[in-house]
């Protein structure tokens, strides 16, 4: 079982997987700093300067002035701005991903196939021509 094991690890798929995994972790932190710190600053001026991260719906009844006032008291809270601003993040890491994807297709393109070989009744139909050819 342990030979099998270091036979499936040692593949080139689960260590291209491993490496896709480790790079996304790094890639999130970059993608959290663009919604964060450059998309939603601007979206939240054009909705009046309103966090876009602090939208939320309180279901305890009380007010709060934040969500962060919100949860350190404990209200049920539905953190829709939440929810949009992991949206927008997935929509970025899908478009990355598509793009790399499309990149890497563009550079691996297998040259196209060979024209299939002429069947034997071609090859006759050609011989056929060209001995025709030559007695003109």
């Amino acid at each position: 079982m342990w030979q099998e094991f270091r036979v499936f690890i040692a593949r080139g798929s689960v260590v291209d997987l491993a490496v896709g995994i480790i790079i996304g972790a790094a890639f999130t932190s970059i993608v959290n700093s663009l919604v964060t710190d450059i998309i939603m600053p601007p979206i939240g001026l054009i909705l009046g300067g309103i966090d876009f991260s602090d939208f939320y719906i309180n279901l305890s009844g009380q007010d709060y002035p934040s969500l962060a006032a919100a949860k350190e008291a404990g209200a049920a809270t539905i953190n829709y701005g939440v929810f949009v601003n992991a949206c927008i993040k997935f929509l970025i890491v899908a478009f990355a991903v598509f793009i790399l994807v499309k990149q890497v297709n563009r550079i691996h393109r297998k040259p196209p196939p060979p024209p299939p070989a002429a069947s034997a009744e071609a090859k006759l139909l050609e011989e056929i021509r060209d001995l025709l050819k030559t007695r003109v």
